[in-house]
């Protein structure tokens, strides 16, 4: 999630039920050069908390002192990212990389924790192939040095986000009688119902929801109506959407300037309205323009000139 999961996405998140949200994940390397980008991604609002600052790297000692770092920014617990699985990072031992090296992931886990009064979780995945899932083992020994909760992604990092997650092998750690910390399950939640699915085959604690928040953070509201009443939300109008997508627009450029704002935002335009028909020409002047009062008639004028393809009530007429 990163470059998507910024403040401004995070605002749109907090604002449809997100009950805990992390930041972009952050190099420790990045933080300790002082690099603008690292630095800034430090960031965090009154309005996100409880919210964690989630830290990947694959020396011991950056870790520990990025974690230093990380508490000036005040947040309500520190996260270690064991779980990504891009290849510039995995292959120098980061993020899921550090299933390559088991005892270099627990014993940096432990001085994290040593170290900051914050409490720790870990994101992590099942581990690095289809030969070798040694998560419920892993599990137990990051629990054992002090994590406070553990959020599993339910694929192994040579799958990268490619076939099905296994929540099984997720359930056997929730199940395991020697795990007391939460357990929270990813990978695959895009509906209520899937949601719902999940906390009663699995019995994990919560879920965490990623890929499926983009163009659609509206989905923690609908989860959370589903799970309350058993009922689903009709889905948000083009109307709706338009004006969600507006406010995170506006919100991007206030974090961010102009410029950044505006490319930043143009993964999240397509995601907003990707379900519109002849679409084409109007996402093209979305995605190019850089002139923020264009781009917001743009967006207003979406209502008024498309629909949504596959919508019942276009079909009816």
């Amino acid at each position: 999630m990163e470059d998507i999961t910024d403040p401004s996405f995070r605002y749109m998140c907090k604002k449809f039920g997100a009950d805990l949200m992390y930041t972009e994940f952050i190099s420790c390397d990045g933080l300790l050069r002082d690099g603008k980008k690292s630095v800034r991604k430090l960031d965090v609002y009154d309005y996100e908390r409880p919210i964690g600052i989630q830290l990947y790297g694959h020396i011991i000692s950056s870790m520990v002192d990025a974690a230093r770092l990380a508490e000036r920014s005040c947040p309500e617990l520190i996260d270690i990212n064991f779980g990504c699985p891009v290849r510039k990072i995995a292959v120098r031992g980061a993020g899921s990389g550090m299933f390559r090296n088991i005892p270099l992931m627990i014993e940096m886990t432990s001085e994290i924790v040593k170290t900051t009064p914050l409490p720790v979780t870990v994101k992590t995945r099942l581990g690095w192939d289809e030969t070798s899932k040694p998560i419920v083992e892993v599990a137990e020994r990051l629990q054992d040095v002090g994590i406070k909760a553990i959020t599993i992604h339910g694929r192994t990092r040579s799958q990268l986000y490619k076939g099905s997650a296994d929540w099984q092998l997720i359930g056997e750690v929730k199940n395991n009688q020697r795990m007391k910390i939460p357990v929270f399950g990813n990978g695959d939640v895009d509906s209520p119902e899937r949601a719902k699915l999940m906390f009663g085959r699995y019995g994990v604690d919560g879920i965490m929801i990623g890929r499926a928040t983009i163009g659609r953070p509206w989905i923690f509201r609908e989860i959370r109506h589903y799970l309350d009443t058993g009922e689903l939300l009709p889905p948000p109008t083009l109307q709706e959407k338009a004006t969600i997508a507006r406010e995170h627009f506006l919100k991007s450029i206030e974090r961010k300037g102009e410029r950044v704002g505006i490319l930043q935002m143009r993964r999240h335009f397509v995601a907003y309205f990707k379900a519109l028909g002849n679409f084409k020409e109007t996402r093209l002047r979305l995605l190019t323009s850089l002139d923020p009062d264009e781009i917001l008639d743009i967006i207003d004028s979406i209502p008024r000139n498309f629909h949504e393809v596959g919508n019942p009530c276009e079909r009816a007429k």
